[in-house]
């Protein structure tokens, strides 16, 4: 969570000079949204987008909006991150034949959707599990997260069980993660 001051105004970008010349013209008036973090947290790095948008930015809701987009659209590239390299390496796939890869890119979508979410619980989620999987999936689960956990405190599952926070632990320990050091990330919990 980072509290944020945004600012909004209109800018001109001027064309670039191009040793071909074009017909654009010489301005555009385009709108600017920055966003800065406020007082982040200590090593870490404060939030600062400059987002540059053909959207209206006269109100303060108009800012808010292009930002309240920008985010969705983050959430798109990760998205494709999970489906890709960092995740499901979809696109190493050997099919050819297009209606099949379709197929394949649907299951992916879906699957890397639902990366993202334990990936996001994996702090603590109290929503239920059953927003990822069916719910008679519950019990088969706990049975494999009892056998993932270790001797100490930190390799014992500290969720609720049922919960989205408790069901993305059990992924990410299936995947390699060791409950020390950083968090797991979406190929973690794509191998888990």
């Amino acid at each position: 969570m980072a509290h944020v001051a945004i600012r909004a105004d209109r800018v001109r970008i001027e064309k670039p000079k191009a040793k071909v010349p074009t017909h654009d013209p010489a301005t555009l008036q385009i709108g600017l949204v920055e966003v800065r973090e406020i007082e982040a947290p200590a090593n870490v790095a404060p939030v600062h987008w400059r987002l540059l948008t053909t959207l209206p930015v006269t109100t303060r809701a108009d800012a808010e909006e292009v930002v309240r987009l920008y985010r969705l659209r983050w959430r798109i590239e990760q998205v494709f991150r999970a489906s890709k390299s960092d995740g499901l390496a979809l696109e190493e796939t050997q099919i050819e034949d297009a209606s099949r890869i379709f197929k394949l890119a649907a299951l992916g979508l879906a699957a890397a959707a639902r990366i993202l979410q334990l990936v996001e619980a994996r702090d603590g989620s109290r929503r239920p599990a059953s927003d990822v999987i069916d719910p008679e999936l519950i019990e088969p689960a706990a049975a494999i997260g009892r056998t993932l956990e270790g001797r100490t405190d930190r390799q014992k599952n500290p969720h609720h069980k049922g919960t989205l926070g408790w069901l993305a632990w059990i992924p990410a320990r299936l995947g390699g993660w060791n409950c020390y050091y950083k968090p797991p990330g979406p190929k973690t919990m794509a191998i888990g």
